[in-house]
């Protein structure tokens, strides 16, 4: 049964915009949302900040309140609140400070909300509407249109570049879309070629694909992060996955797409039909060319993973750290040739294998194992060495997400780069490399090492990621972070502290980079993210979105002046 929204005309936010919105009265404004709130059966609501409940008199008594202190950090909880961002940034108007966060660091204190400080609205948008068709999104295009609202879609807000929120914009919530199926002779419609297909719900998580990946023996191949949608921003903007080296990027596995274009049709994108959407929808980004309503994505028999782990204490251990990296980087081209996947910061590196056996995979990673040996017998704190076997990719990630979290709850600056296998072809540009990740990590210490590149997975050449995605080894991010209580100028420093991180990387490799997990300020970003498919990516988006209903960040086509980005710095 459809959720019913009341309808609240209450923007919490002023952000000056000269449009359309702006010129209506009050009372015919809301006549408008009335309209559009009753053409999509009622599910229009207001948006408001997470933290909304804690700013009343009670809120130290407030249920509501005590489990948005408790779960703030909790990433499953802000993909399920509409209101909420994994990188919270992006809930903030970050150019004039309107925002209501609490303090990461200590959840509890409810100063950061409660007078004289003030709970804004920031970049959240001002209304939501709850998708339950493609009826709701053609009505949201037609509105748009019609009053010149930006739109923003988004189903759980795990995104690091702000892509899902703006001020005073209404968001197509994908969210509830969560239907799951599987199809073992799954026929694109048109086509007459069979493959397993599992077709996916635009709201559906990863957690929820594993579990039913395993109760159907089969594997799909996504992200290491819980609560990150399959089918959304992942899936269109590329899709990297620990399983990549072997089974291909995310966009070399998607089948079909059904997606309402911003022209209001309904309309099915693969290999026989609008080819050329399909090509978009396969790695020209999310919020861009379509609003997708579910995607059917190949499966593959369930795989047996071998796994090896060493990992040490310290974080700051520098001498361990490079022992750890030369390794790497001496054995990238071997081991990416041997089938593995994985994931390196300073003191861990984990590989994963879905095609070798015991035997095979303790003589191919001997290098690392022997490096784990050696960090024990120098007494290394913490040094340790693993050497397992998951009976399949679901049971494998229900291990590693136990542990492993992305940042969430946090305003954070990211950046990124891919790395060549050229990096990694001789011992002269392994050293160079090697410097270059400690230097990064040195100006912004949290660097990771995703082993998630498509090494040897060629491709068909009918996606529109960059092709640089092929020749590398690795894709590193770093990262940068600052709380409730910064400044402009603070935030800014962030940015630049994470850029400069990278430029380390930049100065030794080509432009390219995955443009999910990217520098928000990313030079040259048209190149970095699409290589020569960007200008064929910006003739598609003319042909379906003429009026440039949707607009997002360095995305195909954007207009940087638009005012949905006045928030950004």
């Amino acid at each position: 049964m459809a959720r019913q929204h009341s309808l609240v005309l209450c923007f919490l936010a002023s952000i000056t915009w000269a449009s359309t919105q702006d010129t209506l009265s009050s009372s015919t404004l809301q006549s408008e949302y009335t309209v559009l709130n009753a053409s999509v059966g009622g599910r229009l609501f207001e948006g408001t900040p997470l933290v909304l409940p804690c700013t009343s008199p009670d809120a130290l008594h407030s249920e509501t309140c005590i489990q948005i202190q408790e779960e703030y950090l909790d990433e499953v909880f802000r993909a399920n609140n509409p209101g909420a961002y994994i990188v919270s940034q992006w809930e903030t108007c970050q150019a004039t400070g309107a925002q209501c966060l609490l303090d990461y660091t200590n959840t509890s204190n409810l100063s950061p909300v409660t007078p004289p400080r003030e709970c804004l609205l920031g970049s959240i948008p001002s209304y939501f509407i709850d998708v339950q068709s493609e009826s709701d999104v053609q009505a949201a295009f037609e509105f748009s249109k019609r009053l010149h609202v930006p739109l923003v879609i988004k189903n759980t807000g795990h995104d690091y570049k702000g892509r899902s929120s703006a001020p005073r914009s209404l968001a197509l919530w994908t969210h509830n879309l969560k239907n799951i199926s599987y199809d073992p002779e799954f026929v694109p419609e048109g086509c007459s070629t069979s493959s397993p297909g599992v077709t996916l719900g635009a709201g559906v998580q990863w957690q929820d694909v594993y579990a039913f990946a395993e109760s159907h023996n089969i594997t799909v191949v996504g992200g290491s992060d819980r609560s990150v949608g399959a089918v959304g921003g992942w899936l269109q903007g590329g899709g990297h996955s620990m399983l990549s080296n072997t089974m291909g990027l995310g966009v070399d596995r998607a089948l079909q797409f059904k997606v309402v274009t911003p022209d209001g049709q309904y309309r099915i994108a693969n290999a026989c039909q609008n080819e050329d959407l399909f090509f978009a929808l396969r790695g020209g980004g999310g919020g861009t060319f379509g609003v997708v309503m579910e995607s059917t994505v190949l499966a593959s028999p369930q795989v047996t993973l071998q796994v090896v782990m060493v990992s040490f204490t310290s974080t700051t251990d520098t001498n361990s750290t490079r022992e750890l990296w030369n390794t790497m980087t001496a054995n990238a081209l071997q081991w990416a040739d041997d089938g593995w996947g994985g994931i390196a910061t300073s003191n861990i590196a984990i590989y994963i294998n879905p095609k070798m056996d015991p035997t095979g995979a303790a003589k191919s990673m001997s290098p690392l194992i022997e490096l784990g040996k050696k960090l024990q017998d120098n007494q290394i704190e913490g040094a340790q060495v693993v050497t397992t076997q998951f009976e399949s990719w679901g049971k494998f990630f229900d291990w590693f997400a136990a542990d492993n979290v992305a940042i969430t709850g946090v305003s954070m600056a990211i950046a990124s780069r891919l790395i060549p296998k050229a990096n990694v072809a001789t011992a002269e540009s392994q050293k160079e490399l090697v410097q270059g990740l400690v230097n990064a990590n040195t100006v912004s210490p949290r660097l990771i090492i995703l082993i998630s590149a498509p090494s040897s997975y060629p491709g068909d050449n009918t996606t529109s990621v960059t092709e640089a995605w092929r020749s590398s080894v690795y894709h590193i991010t770093d990262v940068s972070s600052w709380n409730w209580n910064a400044t402009k100028e603070d935030k800014k420093n962030s940015y630049a502290q994470a850029s400069a991180a990278i430029d380390n990387l930049r100065r030794i490799t080509p432009d390219a980079a995955y443009q999910n997990e990217a520098d928000v300020y990313e030079p040259n970003h048209e190149v970095s993210f699409w290589g020569s498919n960007y200008q064929r990516l910006l003739e598609i988006k003319a042909k379906y979105d003429p009026l440039h209903l949707l607009d997002c960040w360095n995305c195909v086509g954007w207009k940087p002046s638009a005012p949905q980005f006045s928030c950004y710095l």
